[in-house]
């Protein structure tokens, strides 16, 4: 009996996996990378899509308070949110390196 191969997600789907960031943020890469030249052009895109991630983990911790904390994030959401501001400061670090580097030439 020949096995069936189940797609499990429609190549519509928005959180498909599948589909490249260059093809999902195409315009938003192509309006920052006239603007600002093609590698800070991805940095911000990249900022953008970072600060999106905040946004969405500061709203989920606020439905997910700790048990030990009242008041705050849950233990994981505040790993997450850490991590996401250090991620964001080090893209932040080379688009001023860049901006500082082309502006010496």
């Amino acid at each position: 009996m020949p096995r069936l191969r189940v797609r499990w997600k429609r190549p519509c789907d928005p959180y498909n996996r599948i589909m490249s960031v260059y093809t999902e943020l195409r315009d938003e890469l192509e309006k920052h990378e006239f603007a600002m030249g093609l590698e800070r052009g991805r940095l911000a895109v990249a900022l953008d899509v970072l600060t999106d991630a905040l946004v969405l983990v500061g709203q989920h911790g606020v439905y997910c308070q700790s048990a030990r904390q009242p008041g705050r994030p849950a233990m994981d959401i505040q790993i997450i949110t850490k991590s996401l501001d250090q991620a964001k400061e080090l893209v932040a670090g080379v688009m001023d390196e860049l901006r500082r580097k082309a502006a010496v030439q």
